[in-house]
């Protein structure tokens, strides 16, 4: 499509002013973070290191910061089995209600975060703490409750692959004699490699910088970085503290999506 001069300057125009919506705010706490004033007075008029240096001594922050690591990584593992297992069963095979249960997967990256964290948090409190299942609010179910929306980023990008990649090299190899199993590892599993790893480098994503699931599945025994934050922002004292873990939070949340995104759009594992 051939756009006028007019139309490009348009388009360019209406780029930055989204570019400047989305991320300016993200660039102040950045700049906040080594901001020397303790009120942050803008502009700043001196830079400093030593709220950098506070926050990692900081064992509250450093506890919060390993929970959150901590609740990414299993969520993330557990998404990736589950996600994929899902994946195929879409993508490879027919069967009645197949699209309707593909949509009750997908289904809840869509919902509001406070709807999901309600219905986990009655589904744990007032069924699952029963003496038949005695789940409590703690590590568990705050990584049951990020596996929900992670199995989704799993599910996505993987059943889009497969659906782009051609069964009959699948069919070749079992033609040929090998097990279901080799046939994935030497097969299949080439063909989605870059799909799991930008799913999963999504999903731990997501989970790392989650607040609202959290705060409503986690009770009292479980801090992680962003209810951390969130307790603290309120406190004067803390306040220069937690513009340094808000930047260091953006900067974790950041590198794993745009890892994400370059593998998403690898040609190499699309080639068939």
């Amino acid at each position: 499509m051939t756009l006028s001069p007019l139309a490009r300057v348009a388009l360019r125009v209406f780029l930055g002013i989204v570019l400047l919506f989305l991320y300016v705010p993200l660039l102040l706490v950045l700049v906040n973070s080594f901001n020397a004033s303790r009120v942050f007075a803008w502009p700043p008029e001196n830079f400093t290191f030593s709220w950098w240096r506070e926050a990692l001594d900081n064992q509250g922050a450093r506890d919060a910061l390993v929970e959150s690591l901590k609740v990414a990584t299993y969520a993330t593992v557990i998404a990736l089995l589950l996600g994929t297992m899902i994946s195929f069963a879409a993508a490879r095979y027919s069967w009645f209600g197949r699209e309707s249960i593909s949509f009750l997967f997908v289904l809840p990256i869509a919902l509001p975060g406070i709807v999901t964290g309600v219905a986990l948090q009655n589904a744990f409190v007032n069924v699952l703490s029963t003496d038949s299942f005695q789940i409590t609010l703690g590590l568990l179910t705050v990584v049951i409750g990020h596996t929900t929306f992670c199995i989704v980023v799993i599910f996505n990008n993987v059943v889009a692959r497969l659906r782009r990649s051609a069964q009959s090299l699948e069919e070749a190899s079992m033609d040929l004699g090998a097990s279901t199993f080799q046939t994935f590892f030497h097969v299949t599993f080439p063909q989605i490699r870059s799909a799991l790893l930008a799913g999963g480098l999504l999903a731990f994503g997501l989970s790392f910088d989650e607040i609202i699931v959290t705060q409503l599945t986690a009770g009292s025994g479980i801090k992680t970085l962003p209810i951390w934050i969130f307790e603290n922002l309120s406190r004067p004292n803390l306040a220069p503290i937690v513009n340094v873990v808000a930047a260091l939070v953006i900067v974790i949340s950041v590198i794993p999506v745009y890892i994400a995104q370059r593998l998403s759009d690898d040609p190499a594992d699309s080639r068939v």
